[in-house]
């Protein structure tokens, strides 16, 4: 027995026991019809059926026919075919979202799902373990960030690379996402620069506990924030609070944003033909992430708060956001770093930095920069080669011109000290002198005129 005649037998079973009630005055007509679930018109009709032709009158008369509304079969076909052929392995939820946006799709998700599950296509999901209670969103944006990479055969043809994504805890918005060869501290810095030069500064930033992350004395054990990592560093430095998680449970929300990633991502890339990096950061930067966010993100408790704070320099940012190490000057006035010899420059500061500790700043695109204290002494390529920064109109402050007193100075100082001119008349011998343009007295011009005759008899 099929579960639609069990659900016939028992409704009649329930209708005969309702009909000798009321025959028994037990019930009335609007009661009888409020325990069947219909009105007591419609009790009525039943009544009258059941007495004219029995149990048979009871049936639903819309039982083996057609439903008016049914899709086409040739519809059918051609979503099964689609499946097939474009769309093996996608989520019905991907596959369905494609459809309404492609193809201009008006049946109902259901209804799909229903079609896939019936033909062996998409198989349907386990049910779930036990329930647990999630931990409740942050209020407001900006109050809690999460970063983490995910390594995945993201491309196809293509061996398995590491996606770092970041995202709001308060509405799952992710605000960044880039593949890289290998994740580490350089694609952690990239992913925060990017981040924070656009959004602001969060009050936390929540995150597993890698090596580039945290530094754990023993596996399994507690952090030690006593021992900064570069990340520990630069988060400690902009007054971010860095919270390890112990368990993949404590990041199940950036855990099930990458379980939507792995489904929809490779299969978006696969089917526009994506294979090389760099196209695919691309795609995900102007394409995927607004389309994602647009799906998943939520609006947060408190949309008229922000937990983030604007950043004012995004330059001094980069200078902290970035792998520094301290280094000493060697004797020729170089710095060794990663196999490369950075020649500093001439400085008007100081005739040069023998000996001097400096700080090797090292950014995320792979640029280097030599640091005395808070002073920047010389940028260099990723080879090592140094970065002449040439003036330009736009990069000299004005300022008011000096006063006639402050030119004055400047004269006496810059002009070397001119020595005495003689005025030789025609015999050859001294008339007048000079020194300069001044004026001298003329006590003070004979005794310079008589030493300069004495001069010239004794080189006679």
């Amino acid at each position: 027995m099929n579960r639609t005649a069990w659900l016939q037998d028992r409704r009649m079973e329930k209708f005969c026991d309702v009909l000798s009630r009321w025959k028994a005055r037990e019930l009335s007509a609007q009661e009888a019809g409020e325990i069947l679930g219909c009105s007591e018109r419609q009790f009525r009709r039943y009544r009258r059926r059941y007495e004219d032709e029995g149990l048979t009158g009871l049936f639903d008369k819309r039982l083996g026919k057609a439903s008016v509304r049914r899709v086409p079969i040739d519809k059918v076909t051609w979503v099964l075919s689609e499946y097939r052929t474009r769309y093996t392995g996608w989520t019905v939820k991907h596959f369905y979202d494609h459809l309404r946006k492609q193809h201009n799709f008006r049946w109902s998700y259901t209804w799909v799902k229903t079609q896939l599950h019936s033909a062996r296509l998409v198989m349907p999901a386990p049910r779930r373990g036990a329930h647990r209670r999630k931990r409740p969103r942050k209020p407001c944006v900006g109050m809690m960030l999460h970063q983490d990479g995910s390594r995945y055969e993201w491309l196809e043809g293509r061996p398995e690379l590491d996606l770092i994504a970041t995202l709001d805890d308060a509405t799952s918005e992710m605000y960044s996402a880039f593949l890289v060869e290998e994740e580490g501290t350089t694609s952690s810095f990239q992913a925060l620069l990017e981040v924070f030069t656009k959004h602001g500064l969060p009050s936390s930033l929540y995150t597993d506990r890698g090596s580039h992350y945290f530094f754990t004395p023993h596996a399994g054990a507690p952090v030690d924030k006593e021992r900064l990592t570069q990340v520990g560093r630069a988060l400690l430095q902009l007054g971010i609070e860095h919270i390890p998680a112990y368990s993949p449970e404590a990041r199940g929300r950036s855990e099930r944003a990458f379980g939507t990633l792995q489904s929809r991502l490779p299969k978006e890339l696969r089917l526009f033909g994506i294979t090389d990096i760099a196209a695919a950061n691309e795609y995900i930067r102007d394409v995927y992430l607004p389309m994602h966010n647009k799906l998943f993100a939520r609006p947060a408790q408190i949309p008229q708060e922000s937990g983030f704070v604007k950043v004012r320099d995004p330059e001094a940012l980069a200078d902290v956001l970035c792998v520094q190490q301290n280094r000493v000057v060697a004797r020729d006035n170089t710095v060794s770093y990663e196999g490369h010899s950075l020649q500093l420059p001439q400085s008007p500061a100081r005739p040069h930095y023998v000996k001097a500790n400096v700080r090797v700043h090292e950014y995320p695109d792979g640029t280097l920069a030599i640091f005395h204290g808070p002073r920047r002494l010389a940028r260099y390529t990723a080879e090592g080669e140094e970065i002449v920064d040439v003036p330009t109109a736009h990069s000299v402050t004005p300022c008011s011109p000096p006063s006639r007193r402050g030119l004055q100075r400047l004269e006496l100082v810059a002009t070397p000290q001119r020595r005495p001119a003689l005025t030789v008349s025609a015999a050859g011998v001294p008339d007048t002198l000079q020194v300069g343009t001044k004026k001298r007295s003329p006590g003070r011009t004979k005794k310079l005129t008589g030493k300069a005759e004495s001069v010239a008899s004794a080189a006679a």
